[in-house]
């Protein structure tokens, strides 16, 4: 058997925003075939039969034959190997419960080479779904062992990234939610802190908790003391308690109190260390053992029958609430209580001790509750129970069953009213009661805690009943709807893609929204700026100063240029922009490391910037050339027009179709709307304005009047903005010589 030397991974890349391929982030990996250029599939023998036999779930992929098995009949009729690492990619992507549907392999100007791209949500599992991919792909073409173990290993690896690096349920179901209302998102670390929308729109959350969560109001609930006492002087039903400092103490508080009661830790969350209905000297005492570890203090408090439930209150309502029930196991007279803990609790497909699944494992060995648990029961995890003995495991197990509907009005109340007490926007609300029905009063039920950053897992899975839409509603709150012609966590974004004079265009438009009223970045060849400040003389027309400004909470809008290296090398950097501005189609010679060589290739680079127009946004296109003008059906909102000749023959056609455009005539610019046309008050002749702003060319003024027309600007403003441009162009690059002979005058100081 023919035996082939590997792929060659020429370069890897990632794209972390909309790029030629698509909207969305993908990992872009050039590959060098080397001799399977010439032995496409069908050309090496059992190859298909080795790749399916490892991958059977490749049949689901239709491939470019739209149907199920089109894959399969790709491989069968002959495909190269690079387009098929790409399907190797993400079928382990979806093995890993992270389906993935996009992927393209396209070939180059050079022999052998490809480039091929997959979606990425994360650059990290990416690269190991790619690496995996790679290393299975490579077997089944030499015939080597690989069986469906080595498969499962490499499923694992990246299942294990996953996660390491993808956000948690909670956030997750958060974020998606604003996904689905149109509203950006930025991870801003590793973790679970996210922005949610841009600039001075934006608004953070970390996993339930917002920008909205009381600093205090967390520290409030993590006291439970200090909780339960605030909750009883505003007439909130909680049981009676007191913090002890020795077992010897808590026996005596509850001899007081009155017994059953239970004792836990003052400020643990999520159960830990929490013993229910104890009812002796002995039990009292262990249960502080317990406790202690979990908390600063420990409490007794009166033991309130009933059920534990969990409320989940979001910006003053009751969104979701799920009930806890008592866990046990059934003996057989054979199996100890840990084993039956595994064969009839843990085996639960819904039981895992990852985050997606509902319900937790019960692990004996390390679980001090269920050990004092079960010497209440005279019992041990090794011990044998009857046949039909009935063994209390958990008595405030996961809070698997869905119980929102049932929630009495008067419950919800007291729930909402505990939230806003302890100053939470946000707040799980745990309360124990028969029936979550009636009213707490009538059965001396009541609230136990209140939690600061609740999980919402249970609200999402629950073991029991119905998810709830418990994101939306977080979302909802966060970002209620907004006022007419405005978009919930956005800010005016504009993008321009070209080369001819786009860094004077870029600052011209940032200009002219800063009269407005707009508190503007600029990232552009020039620098970095806030309003007419730099912050950073450098070359910022590239992804990471556009990020620099969109996480910047007091800009108000942005002006971005995005050079066609951008694009290809790091994607934009907004996921959608109010005005997308594209000027030329120049510049491909310097992006030969791209493989594109030809004025006719950055068609499909620049589109991108037209792509990511919003529905309610605009693309500005030069009329003068006709490709650039061509781009314009492929906008989602509407389309500007520029030219300096009124003549072009796109200008024309856009008029008469009722489009708006920025022209010249009688020496004046002009603003037409369809067939309509008026000059544009505050600018004089440009003939006069000409002689005075020599580093503005005529192209630049009518694209920054589209965009500025664009976005809403008054007309006088924009007019009189662009006269008074030219001054603040001059200063600026004034600064910009001064901020560049800083360092030599520095250096000779230094040397001094």
């Amino acid at each position: 058997m023919t035996r082939f030397d590997d792929i060659q991974l020429l370069r890897i890349n990632y794209l972390r925003g909309p790029n030629l391929w698509t909207y969305r982030p993908v990992l872009e990996v050039w590959l060098d075939l080397g001799r399977l250029e010439d032995y496409p599939s069908q050309r090496i023998p059992g190859f298909t039969e080795r790749l399916t036999a490892l991958l059977p779930a490749l049949i689901e992929h239709h491939c470019g034959v739209g149907e199920r098995g089109g894959f399969i009949q790709r491989l069968t009729e002959g495909t190269w190997a690079g387009h098929i690492l790409e399907h190797v990619v993400i079928e382990l992507l979806n093995l890993a419960g992270m389906p993935t549907g996009f992927g393209q392999t396209r070939s180059t100007s050079r022999h052998g080479v490809y480039r091929m791209v997959f979606r990425a949500r994360d650059e990290q599992v990416a690269r190991v779904a790619l690496a995996e991919g790679h290393r299975l792909l490579m077997a089944a073409v030499n015939g080597d062992a690989f069986d469906a173990a080595d498969v499962q290993r490499a499923v694992d690896a990246v299942k294990g990234m996953v996660e390491d690096c993808y956000l948690g349920p909670s956030t997750a179901c958060i974020v998606g939610a604003a996904t689905d209302r149109g509203i950006p998102h930025i991870r801003l670390n590793a973790g679970n802190l996210v922005q949610l929308g841009y600039g001075a729109r934006q608004q953070r959350i970390w996993t339930a908790e917002t920008d909205h969560t009381s600093a205090i109001g967390e520290s409030i609930a993590s006291d439970k003391e200090l909780t339960k006492s605030l909750l009883q002087s505003c007439g909130v039903p909680v049981p009676e308690g007191q913090v002890v400092a020795s077992p010897e103490e808590a026996w005596e508080a509850a001899e007081d109190i009155g017994l059953p009661v239970v004792v836990k830790p003052s400020d643990a969350n999520h159960g830990r260390g929490v013993s229910l209905e104890l009812g002796t000297r002995e039990e009292v005492m262990a249960a502080f053992a317990v406790a202690e570890p979990e908390g600063s203090d420990v409490m007794v408090e009166r033991f309130v029958r009933g059920s534990e439930h969990r409320l989940l209150v979001v910006g003053g309502q009751v969104v979701a609430a799920a009930r806890g029930e008592v866990i046990t196991v059934t003996g057989d007279g054979s199996a100890t209580v840990a084993q039956l803990i595994d064969s009839q609790l843990n085996s639960d497909p819904r039981r895992g001790a990852e985050e997606e699944y509902p319900l937790d494992l019960i692990v004996p060995a390390t679980d001090a509750k269920l050990q004092l648990e079960l010497q209440r029961q005279d019992l041990h995890s090794d011990a044998v129970p009857a046949a039909g003995r009935v063994v209390t495991i958990q008595r405030n197990g996961n809070l698997g069953v869905d119980c929102t509907d049932l929630v009495h009005p008067e419950v919800a109340h007291a729930a909402v009213l505990a939230a806003r007490v302890v100053g939470l926007d946000i707040a799980g609300i745990d309360l124990v009661a028969q029936d979550i029905s009636r009213p707490l009063a009538a059965q001396r039920g009541a609230i136990v805690e209140v939690n600061a950053g609740p999980g919402l897992l249970m609200h999402l899975k629950p073991a029991v009943g119905s998810p709830r839409p418990v994101g939306r509603a977080i979302c909802d709150h966060l970002f209620p709807e907004p006022e007419a012609g405005e978009l919930a966590g956005r800010i005016p974004i504009v993008g321009v893609a070209g080369t001819q004079d786009t860094a004077v265009l870029a600052r011209l438009v940032a200009w002219l929204i800063g009269l407005g009223g707009r508190h503007t970045g600029l990232a552009c060849r020039d620098g970095l700026f806030l309003e007419r400040r730099r912050v950073d003389a450098r070359d910022s027309a590239h992804w990471e100063a556009a990020h620099r400004l969109l996480v910047n909470r007091a800009v108000q809008a942005v002006v971005i240029e995005n050079g066609a290296e951008t694009i290809l090398r790091s994607g934009l950097a907004y996921d959608r922009c109010t005005v997308g501005i594209v000027t030329d189609l120049e510049g491909a010679e310097a992006l030969a490391e791209f493989d594109v060589t030809e004025s006719d290739q950055m068609v499909k680079v620049l589109r991108t910037q037209v792509d990511v127009v919003l529905a309610e946004g605009t693309a500005v296109l030069n009329a003068a050339d006709p490709r650039v003008a061509g781009l314009a059906p492929l906008c989602d909102g509407s389309v500007i027009l520029y030219a300096s000749d009124p003549k072009a023959v796109a200008l024309g056609a856009h008029q008469a179709a009722g489009g708006k455009a920025v022209l010249v005539r009688q020496d004046r610019v002009v603003l037409a709307n369809g067939t309509s046309e008026s000059f544009l008050p505050g600018l004089g002749r440009l003939t006069v304005w000409r002689a005075t702003h020599a580093g503005v060319t005529l192209d630049v003024l009518l694209a920054a009047v589209a965009a500025s027309w664009a976005l809403n600007i008054p007309l006088n403003l924009i007019g009189a903005g662009a006269e008074a441009f030219e001054a603040d162009l001059q200063s600026a690059l004034a600064s910009l010589q001064l901020s560049q002979s800083a360092p030599s005058l520095s250096s000779q100081q230094q040397s001094a």
